[in-house]
C-alpha cells in the first residue's frame, strides 16, 4: 500500500514532462511554418483544376473595333445625307409651287419696302387701314407709272431707233472695211447670210417660243396679283401673322426666334432701302451721261438700270452692256467706248462708295456668297430667284449669328458662376439684348 502514492507521482510527472515536451515541438513546428511562408518561393503551386470547363473567346463590340475617326465620319456622313435629302425635297416642293413662292417673296421685299411709311402714319394717328391703303395705292401707282412711262418711251421712239440702228449698222460696217482687222465685204455679207438662214430653220422654235410667251404672261399675271394681295395683308396684317408663324416653333426654341425675327427684318427692310436708293442713284447718272452723249432712248435706258440693279452682279453688267450697245449702233465707236466709260465710272463708285456707306455693316455679304447666291438663284427660278437670293442670304446671315450668339449666352446663363480665386479670372460676359415679346412682329420691328 505504500508504494501506490509514489507511483502515482511518477507516473503524473512524466505526463507533465510529455505535455511540455509536445508543447516545445508544437511552438517549434509554428515557427518554421512562420519562416517557411516568410521565405520567397521558386514556383507557385498549380491552381486546382476548375469546376466547369473554361469559356469561349469572347470577341470586342464591333463599335469599339471601329477607329474612333471612322465611327465621327460614319455619324457625319448620315446626318449630311439626311439633311441633303431635306434639302432635295424642300427644293421639289419649292419647284412645284415656285410662282407662289416667288410671289410671296417679292410681297415680302416690297412690304419691307413700304412697311416704314405704314408706321410712320399709324405714329401721326392714322387708322391702321387708311394707312395700308394709302400706302399700297401710292406705292402700286409708282410703280405702274414707271412701267407706262417705259413702254411709251419705247413705242413713241421704236421708229427712229429703227432708222438709228440701221444707220449705226451700215457705219459699223463701212469702220470694218476700213478697220485694221481686214474684214472683206464678202464676210459680212457671209455673215449676214448666216444670221437670216438661222432665223429661217428655226421658225418654228421662235413660233413656239411666242406660244409659250403667253403662258408666261399669264403666269406673270397671276404673280402680280399674289403680290398685290400678299402685299397687302402683310402690310395690314403682319402682326397677327407674325404671332401665328411663332406659334409652330417649338416652345424651347421660341425664345430665340422671337429675338431673330426683328432683326431678320430689319436686314430685310435696310438692303430694300439701300438698294432702292443705289439703284436709283446709279439710273441718275449713268441716264444723265448717255443723254449727253446722245444716245438715243436715255430715259428708259436708265429706267432699265435701275430695274437691273436689283439682281446683283449681273445686273449691273447686263444694263450696261445694253447701254453700249445702244450706243454702239447708233452713235458709233467713239460714243460707246465713252459710255462705256461712264458706265465703268458709276459703278465703280457704287461699289467702292455708295453700298457701304448705304447699306452699312448690317446687310454686307461677302461677294463670293453674293455670286454663288445669284448663280443657284437663278438655275433654280430664274430672273426671280437671282432678285431674291441675296437678300436671303444677308437676312439668313443675320438669323444664324443672332441664334449663335443666344444660344452662347444661354448656356453661360445656365453654368455655375464662378467663386473663389478663378472668379477673378472670369471676364463678364456681353449680354445680347433681351429678345422681344413673343406678340412682336417683324414688321413692327
Amino acid at each position: 500500500m505504500s508504494r501506490v502514492p509514489g507511483w502515482i507521482g511518477r507516473l503524473g510527472s512524466g505526463l507533465t514532462h510529455m505535455s511540455r515536451t509536445l508543447e516545445q515541438r508544437r511552438a517549434e513546428a509554428e515557427r518554421e511554418e512562420a519562416a517557411e511562408s516568410d521565405r520567397p518561393r521558386s514556383y507557385d503551386p498549380l491552381p486546382p483544376p476548375p469546376d466547369h470547363p473554361p469559356a469561349a473567346y469572347s470577341r470586342p463590340d464591333p463599335a469599339q473595333a471601329v477607329p474612333w475617326g471612322v465611327r465621327v465620319a460614319a455619324e457625319a456622313g448620315w446626318r449630311l445625307l439626311v439633311l441633303a435629302g431635306t434639302v432635295w425635297v424642300l427644293m421639289k416642293v419649292i419647284s412645284a409651287v415656285q410662282l407662289v413662292v416667288l410671289a410671296f417673296v417679292i410681297a415680302l421685299l416690297i412690304t419691307a419696302l413700304l412697311q416704314p411709311t405704314v408706321a410712320r402714319l399709324r405714329r401721326r394717328g392714322v387708322p391702321r387701314g387708311v394707312a395700308t391703303a394709302l400706302t399700297a395705292f401710292g406705292g402700286f401707282v409708282v410703280m405702274g407709272l414707271i412701267g407706262w412711262f417705259v413702254t411709251w418711251q419705247v413705242m413713241e421712239n421704236i421708229d427712229n431707233l429703227s432708222d438709228q440702228v440701221q444707220d449705226g449698222i451700215d457705219e459699223l460696217r463701212r469702220w470694218l472695211l476700213d478697220s485694221p482687222f481686214h474684214v472683206t465685204d464678202k464676210q459680212i455679207n457671209e455673215i449676214a447670210k448666216n444670221l437670216r438662214e438661222a432665223v429661217g430653220a428655226n421658225t418654228d422654235q421662235i413660233t413656239s417660243a411666242g406660244l409659250e410667251g403667253v403662258t408666261v404672261v399669264v403666269e406673270t399675271l397671276t404673280g402680280i396679283l399674289l403680290a398685290v394681295f400678299s402685299t397687302l395683308f402683310l402690310l395690314y396684317d403682319g402682326k397677327r401673322i407674325w404671332e401665328w408663324t411663332l406659334k409652330l416653333v417649338p416652345a424651347a426654341a421660341r425664345p430665340g426666334v422671337a429675338g431673330a425675327g426683328p432683326r431678320a427684318w430689319r436686314t430685310l427692310t435696310a438692303y430694300v432701302r439701300g438698294t432702292v436708293i443705289v439703284a436709283f442713284i446709279d439710273a441718275v447718272f449713268i441716264g444723265l451721261g448717255i443723254y449727253f452723249l446722245d444716245v438715243p432712248m436715255a430715259v428708259p435706258l436708265a429706267v432699265f438700270i435701275f430695274l437691273f440693279a436689283f439682281v446683283p452682279l449681273v445686273g449691273a453688267v447686263v444694263s450696261g452692256a445694253l447701254a453700249v450697245v445702244v450706243a454702239l449702233v447708233t452713235q458709233g465707236v467713239f460714243t460707246a467706248v465713252m459710255t462705256l466709260v461712264v458706265v465703268l465710272a458709276v459703278q465703280q463708285i457704287e461699289g467702292h462708295i455708295l453700298q457701304p456707306f448705304i447699306l452699312g455693316r448690317a446687310v454686307r455679304v461677302h461677294p463670293l456668297a453674293v455670286v454663288l447666291a445669284v448663280a443657284a438663284g437663278g438655275l433654280v427660278a430664274g430672273i426671280g430667284g437671282a432678285v431674291v437670293a441675296v437678300p436671303l442670304v444677308a437676312v439668313t446671315n443675320t438669323v444664324v449669328g443672332y441664334l449663335r450668339a443666344y444660344s452662347r449666352e444661354s448656356a453661360l446663363r445656365g453654368a455655375p458662376k464662378p467663386h473663389g480665386a478663378t472668379s477673378t479670372d472670369a471676364a463678364p460676359a456681353a449680354e445680347p439684348p433681351p429678345p422681344p415679346p413673343p406678340d412682336q412682329d417683324p414688321a413692327s420691328a
